[in-house]
This record gives structure tokens, C-alpha cells and sequence, in this order.
């Protein structure tokens, strides 16, 4: 699925939703979608699984808590910029086929990460302080 995914969205086009909702909607998504029982900071529903060349496919859903990041984000990306950039590009790789479920799946998520964090939103290297997590 991921080969699948990544290889149709290689200079494809794609849509995505984002939707910001609060601590008490996502933690209901997250009960009902994924089984825990808490919030949590983002979510991705993935859509289209059949994605055509040429054609705008439709990736899926992510879902974001502006709050429950603002109450990580020293602990984490080290800025509130940081964290909602990378909780999007995050959410943008699961839509993808990507997990870190798994270390060897963790680590490639994250390089992955890094990577499209330094040429889209830093333009550069990642500053002092950041960290990523998943959990």
C-alpha cells in the first residue's frame, strides 16, 4: 500500500482535508476510531486506495488539536510553529501508507519527516531543540 500510495503521489496531485477541532472532539475520535480512550494530537483517516495517474486523488482526513499541541509543544518540536508543522506532515505521511508502528518503520517516518520539514517549512537544517516522538 505504501509503495502503492507514495510511487501515484510522486508529482501527482492530491488533496487533503485538515480540520481543527478541540481536546474534547478529538479525544472522541480518537475513542471511536482508535480504541484509547484520551486525546490525543492528530489523526489521519486515509480515503482513496485506488488512486489513478493524472487524476487528483483524494488522500484522506487529517484531523489536528491546536490544544492538546500547545500543551506538548516545549516538550516536543520545541515551538507551537514547530509542533503544528510537524503534526501536518506527520498526518501527510500516514495518508501516505507510512507507520512507526515498528523501529524500523519509526525511523523512516521520521527521516522522512525531517527531510520535508527542513525543505518546506525551516528551509534548512532543524533548529536546536527539536525533537520528535511518537507514541
Amino acid at each position: 500500500m505504501l509503495a502503492k500510495r507514495a510511487a501515484a503521489h510522486d508529482g501527482g496531485v492530491g488533496e487533503v482535508t485538515l480540520t481543527f477541532v478541540d481536546r474534547v472532539e478529538i479525544a472522541a475520535l480518537n475513542a471511536e476510531h482508535m480504541g484509547k480512550d484520551e486525546a490525543t494530537d492528530v489523526l489521519s483517516f486515509p480515503m482513496d486506495d485506488d488512486p489513478q495517474p493524472g487524476v487528483p486523488t483524494m488522500l484522506g482526513d487529517i484531523v489536528l488539536s491546536p490544544a492538546v499541541a500547545h500543551g506538548q509543544f516545549a516538550d516536543h518540536a520545541g515551538t507551537f510553529d514547530d509542533e503544528i508543522a510537524l503534526l501536518v506532515v506527520h498526518g501527510v505521511l500516514h495518508l501516505l501508507g507510512h507507520d512507526h508502528a515498528e523501529p524500523d518503520e519509526s525511523e523512516r517516518m521520521r527521516q522522512r519527516e525531517l527531510a520535508l520539514l527542513g525543505e518546506y517549512h525551516w528551509h534548512g537544517p532543524a533548529p536546536v531543540g527539536f525533537r520528535q516522538s511518537h507514541d
